[in-house]
């Protein structure tokens, strides 16, 4: 281990709350299981476009992809993605069964007593539905009383479980929430007109307004703006550590920008990946 690297090890929590400086390749400090077996493994649903889908040819692509494989060469070793489902990411970490778990998570209490997040982008939630129901979603609660698809377990489930009790509360008619287990899945829902509106995050409903050549359209109230993150096990340092310095390189020297511009994300960029093991630690971005 060189010396810049003894530093980068040493340095710890402080290098994890952002003190250290970006980082070059050789900066970053491998944890032992990616030096051991030669493999970053990521758990990925590869079911979230424009973060993780899969292309035309049946490979894995997208955000998440992308600079996955860019951490992977950083620190030296072969990408394996993991297909796993979302509501199995949280419980796979907390029982070992993989050491990152990179999708979009936001930092909620119940989540962070059982793992830690590395930030890396931010966005926040936001409904679809068809142009021709666009209309129907007007005042300040649009979603009281429509039928609307979640995938499981995930920021979008437990808000519009929220956001449900308020319209109660407000004596209008409960949200008729149902439950997925792949956005496409909800997404075909809408176009059968099986639910009103399919509730997800706001980068990702961006991407399938454009894509989807004018069937979705994204209504304009936007909830939870908050900073997202890839999730590692409790207290795993190591791999915190490996993660915050291969990122702020990828930060550093423009890779991270480039692959959210090519997805139409940039808008999404955070000033530098930082650690959160607390609600404390998030920052207002």
């Amino acid at each position: 281990m060189n010396k810049h690297v003894s530093q980068m090890a040493g340095l710890g929590l402080a290098a994890l709350m952002g003190l250290s400086a970006s980082a070059s390749a050789s900066d970053i400090p491998v944890a032992p299981e990616v030096t051991e077996s030669g493999k970053l493994s990521v758990a990925n649903t590869i079911d979230f476009a424009p973060f993780e889908y899969l292309d035309a040819d049946g490979k894995p692509t997208g955000i998440i992809i992308e600079l996955a494989g860019e951490v992977a060469k950083l620190v030296d070793a072969e990408l394996d993605v993991q297909r796993t489902p979302f509501p199995s990411m949280i419980p796979g970490l907390a029982a070992g069964r993989f050491k990152i778990a990179w999708e979009t998570f936001s930092a909620k209490p119940e989540r962070l007593e059982q793992v830690d997040f590395v930030m890396f982008i931010k966005a926040g939630i936001a409904a679809s539905t068809s142009p021709e129901k666009k209309d129907d979603f007007a005042g300040d609660m649009p979603l009281c009383g429509k039928r609307v698809g979640v995938s499981a377990g995930s920021g979008s489930d437990f808000l519009v479980d929220k956001l449900s009790a308020e319209c109660t509360e407000n004596g209008k008619e409960a949200i008729d929430k149902s439950v997925f287990n792949t956005s496409t899945d909800i997404i075909q829902a809408v176009l059968a007109d099986r639910i009103d509106a399919r509730v997800d995050d706001a980068t990702a409903s961006s991407y399938f307004e454009v894509t989807s050549n004018g069937k979705l359209v994204v209504l304009p109230t936007l909830y939870d703006v908050a900073p997202l993150g890839l999730a590692i096990a409790k207290g795993d340092q190591a791999t915190a550590d490996m993660m915050v310095a291969a990122l702020a390189e990828l930060f550093e020297n423009g890779t991270y920008q480039s692959i959210l511009d090519k997805y139409g994300m940039g808008a999404y960029a955070i000033k530098e990946p930082y650690f959160v093991d607390t609600m404390d630690a998030l920052r207002a971005e």
